[in-house]
């Protein structure tokens, strides 16, 4: 009955031994960091027809939603994107011979960001066919808390402000993708706006 045990223990001792050098001879390669999928819609545009002094396109993926907080004017707005815990807050000025106070309240709610940011590039618009100009902020670095911002205006009349935030903790590394698909949808309003007389 000793013998029959010494066997077999001998080999299920040399089975380990061969399984442990056998599985040791491959090399070791650590998974590399995943992040969730995120499945981005196809681009479609709607336009935008509100009482207020301009108009749009937005997403048909986004909401217009008047802003109706304490405190605002009545053509401020934000375009939401609930899928994406995302909003692009806009407020709207009349021009009074104080185009420059605007501008330099733009720079400054911009140059918040500073301490966050790694980069601030500006991006000058001129679209003289349509008398849109304006410039456009896109603030770099994982913890800005706002990657893009910009103002635009006819220099006479019209200033619109607008700002893209995430409702979540900033980590711009892993919104990249989103990121640069909101971005595009900014430029599309951008692109189609138009000022009323």
């Amino acid at each position: 009955m000793k013998s029959i045990w010494m066997k077999q223990s001998k080999f299920l001792l040399t089975i380990v031994c061969f399984m442990v050098f056998a599985s040791c001879q491959t090399e070791y390669t650590p998974k590399p960091r995943g992040f969730i999928r995120i499945d981005l819609p196809e681009k479609s545009y709607a336009p935008i027809v509100t009482d207020c002094p301009y108009s749009f396109e937005i997403p048909t993926y986004a909401y217009y939603v008047p802003d109706n907080r304490a405190g605002s004017d009545p053509c401020w707005f934000n375009v939401e994107y609930p899928q994406f815990k995302a909003v692009i807050h806009f407020s709207y000025k009349p021009i009074s011979n104080n185009l420059s106070e605007y501008l330099e309240d733009s720079r400054t709610l911009t140059n918040k960001h500073i301490s966050k940011a790694s980069n601030i590039l500006e991006s000058v618009i001129i679209k003289d066919d349509s008398h849109v100009f304006g410039v456009i902020y896109n603030i770099e670095g994982s913890q800005a808390a706002s990657p893009m911002q910009f103002h635009l205006t006819d220099s006479v009349d019209h200033f619109l402000r607008g700002a893209l935030y995430f409702n979540v903790a900033p980590n711009n590394d892993s919104l990249a993708p989103v990121i640069d698909f909101l971005k595009e949808d900014a430029m599309h309003l951008i692109e189609t706006l138009k000022w009323k007389s």
